[in-house]
């Protein structure tokens, strides 16, 4: 057995190619996640601690795109969760930090350091 495929069977992953592929999905959704859960932040505000409800809050039309670009991040985690071998647990708890701002930039440089890590960051 060579190295490569040793060191990817001892890390518990199967195909490191799809792993690679999987991780920059997921670091790319956790990043547009986390700057539109900010976004998001600033809707509530406008629209719960102003005067700018309805027609006059500029960002009225946020929270339902940023639903739906949640809903993908979590089809990445997901993905790359079953592809290096999370438990049930881990994967919730990465999808759960995209609902706090903030966090999911510290939880993707996290999971990218671990992922890249297991796959020896060849």
């Amino acid at each position: 057995m060579s190295d490569v495929s040793q060191a990817s069977a001892q890390s518990g992953i199967r195909d490191e190619t799809a792993a690679r592929k999987a991780l920059t999905f997921f670091k790319v959704m956790a990043f547009i996640v986390g700057v539109g859960l900010l976004v998001l932040v600033v809707e509530m505000v406008l629209e719960y601690a102003t005067s700018m409800s309805g027609e006059q809050n500029p960002l009225r039309w946020w929270p339902q795109p940023h639903g739906f670009i949640y809903m993908v991040y979590l089809v990445a985690t997901a993905n790359l969760g079953f592809k290096v071998g999370w438990s049930l647990p881990k994967m919730v708890g990465v999808m759960l930090a995209g609902c706090v701002p903030f966090l999911s930039f510290w939880v993707e440089r996290r999971v990218a350091a671990e992922v890249e890590g297991r796959l020896g960051a060849r």
